[in-house]
């Protein structure tokens, strides 16, 4: 079964052998001063400018997170989704690491969320499955916990199984489990990548549910991140990651995402590869 997830009048499918999603990672203060300053004034300019030009750009899905020093997160977070919406039908990503953000924010959300993130630390199980459970929404978990992020594929497996039970002993539906397969940076573990795709592999063979990872973080610290990026990604995809996380703004990474649907075979006829392509050219 897929993951589904909706907005106004837009449901998005993902799972595997399906056509990958994208979720627009722009709406996020980390690295982002000038986001962080106006986050802090309540101002929500950049969020709705960022959010209309994602969707613009292909984004199926746009995270939203306000979390920054200054930053009331349980009111911003639902004062930005409201201006998401304003702007775009598409799905949203409530994406915090605050458990009461995240109720406010799926409260105020009238459609099913994706809910980013749960870990495999008791608290954080114990704190966001009910949320998830209680609102209906998809959440994405990540195979991490008080020791923090496993260097085994094993390690983040039996960390994932984990969360899977638990959340199905809650009655949440094992489709609506998204594995954040953690991406980590090659340039200070060479061996992060191989286990990332082994990860994404085994998740996808032997459990079954969509996967997802912040792509961009591959590349910290090396020249030319976008070409970096894009290599990672189409590996990744080829090993099954099903709706990965980052900027659609980068150029040529849409096509790169088509392009690698179609030599996945999950992209009969190429259909939407050639679309990108076209949409390229004007």
């Amino acid at each position: 079964m897929p993951t589904i997830i909706t907005g106004k009048n837009c449901e998005v499918k993902f799972g595997p052998g399906l056509p990958t999603v994208i979720i627009g990672e722009r709406i996020n203060p980390t690295g982002r001063k000038k986001l962080a300053e106006e986050l802090k004034k309540g101002n929500l300019e950049i969020v709705e400018e960022d959010a209309r030009k994602q969707a613009e750009a292909g984004a199926d899905i746009i995270d939203v997170n306000v979390g920054a020093a200054g930053v009331n997160e349980v009111e911003m977070l639902v004062k930005a989704i409201g201006k998401v919406m304003e702007v775009t039908d598409k799905p949203i990503c409530i994406d915090s690491s605050n458990p009461e953000a995240i109720k406010k924010a799926v409260e105020a959300y009238p459609y099913k969320a994706l809910i980013n993130s749960v870990n495999g630390e008791e608290k954080s199980i114990e704190t966001i499955l009910p949320i998830v459970k209680e609102s209906g929404s998809a959440v994405i978990c990540l195979p991490m916990d008080k020791k923090g992020i496993p260097g085994s594929v094993d390690e983040r497996l039996n960390i994932t199984s984990k969360i899977i039970q638990k959340a199905e002993s809650l009655g949440i539906k094992k489709e609506d489990i998204v594995v954040d397969c953690l991406a980590m940076a090659a340039a200070t573990d060479p061996s992060s990548v191989r286990v990332t795709l082994e990860t994404i592999k085994k998740v996808t063979d032997e459990i079954g549910v969509s996967t997802t990872l912040g792509a961009s973080n591959v590349s910290f610290g090396m020249p030319d991140r976008p070409l970096l990026n894009i290599l990672f990604l189409s590996m990744a995809i080829l090993n099954g990651l099903t709706s990965p996380i980052l900027d659609p703004l980068t150029d040529g990474i849409l096509e790169a995402v088509r392009g690698a649907d179609f030599l996945a075979g999950r992209d009969p006829y190429g259909m939407n590869y050639i679309t990108a392509q076209r949409n390229r050219v004007r």
